[in-house]
Formats: structure tokens, sequence, C-alpha cells
């Protein structure tokens, strides 16, 4: 069975972040950057690799995103600090220049992407751990926020 990753993207200025599970890392990526990804990752545009770990079932997986999902800002910032200090994009140095998540903007998604390519994959040993937070993570409560500001009157140029 083919390992499953968690997965961080983030924005190019840095600003959102957008938490996923695949079992093709470089796919899931071009479909993030062609808007075939989340709406919520679309919207954001969030298409920066800056972390991933590896598991080797969907559970693990699966109970590893919901608890990143579930952590503060702080807490996903300081994680994706310990293995990725300057945040840069990760895809360049996983799959190489000639990829399409490096080259982006190609029209063709990458099919059949060996796995092998990520063996350098840090695998994950961290227990899985259900939080009590809201697992929609940052960008939906900021969101949130918007909604009740618009409601409230608090838009630009409400009161003009």
């Amino acid at each position: 069975m083919k390992d499953l990753f968690v997965y961080i993207l983030t924005s190019e200025r840095r600003t959102t972040l957008y938490i996923g599970v695949t079992n093709n890392l470089e796919g899931r990526l071009w479909q993030h950057q062609n808007g075939e990804g989340s709406k919520f990752a679309h919207h954001y545009n969030l298409t920066v690799l800056v972390y991933y770990e590896t598991w080797p079932d969907p559970a693990s997986a699966i109970a590893r995103e919901t608890q990143l999902k579930g952590w503060t800002r702080a807490k996903k910032d300081a994680l994706i600090s310990t293995l990725n200090p300057t945040w840069e994009d990760l895809a360049p140095s996983l799959f190489g220049k000639d990829s399409l998540v490096v080259r982006r903007g190609l029209p063709h998604s990458p099919i059949g992407v060996s796995q092998a390519r990520l063996s350098t994959a840090r695998s994950a040993t961290l227990p899985p751990e259900r939080s009590a937070q809201n697992d929609r993570g940052e960008g939906a409560q900021e969101g949130a926020r918007e909604r009740a500001k618009k409601a409230r009157g608090e838009e630009k140029g409400a009161h003009e």
C-alpha cells in the first residue's frame, strides 16, 4: 500500500494555511495550483507546499489531519518552522525542476507520479490526537469573521 501524505499549503504571502491528506502529493498539488483542489485553497490561492508528513495507513493520516486542523495558528506555524524554518516551497526539492507543479500553469496533470520520488519524506511518528477545537482551520474562522463584519455593516463604504 502507498504512503499517505498530510500536507500544509500556504499562499505566496504566507498568510493562510490549508491542511489536507492525499496518496499522491505531486498530483494533488497540481490540482490545487490549477483550481481543481478544494474551494477553500482555490479561493485563497494556496499553492505553496510548506510542510508534509507520511503516514502508512488512511486512518492514521486522517486522524493526524484532524489533529492539525484543531491546532491554533501559532502551533501550526511552529510545526512548519521546525522542518522548514524559511517556509520555502518544498515542491522544487521534492519533485525536481521539470515537474508540472514546479513549472506552474501547464495544462496536463502529472499521471503515475512515482512515490519513490518521495522516499525522503519524513515518516511521522507522532500519535494522532483529537482536539476539542474547531476542525475547520484558521481560514474558515477568518471567513466567518468577515461575514459577521459585513452583517454588521462594517465593510468598506458601508457608512458612506
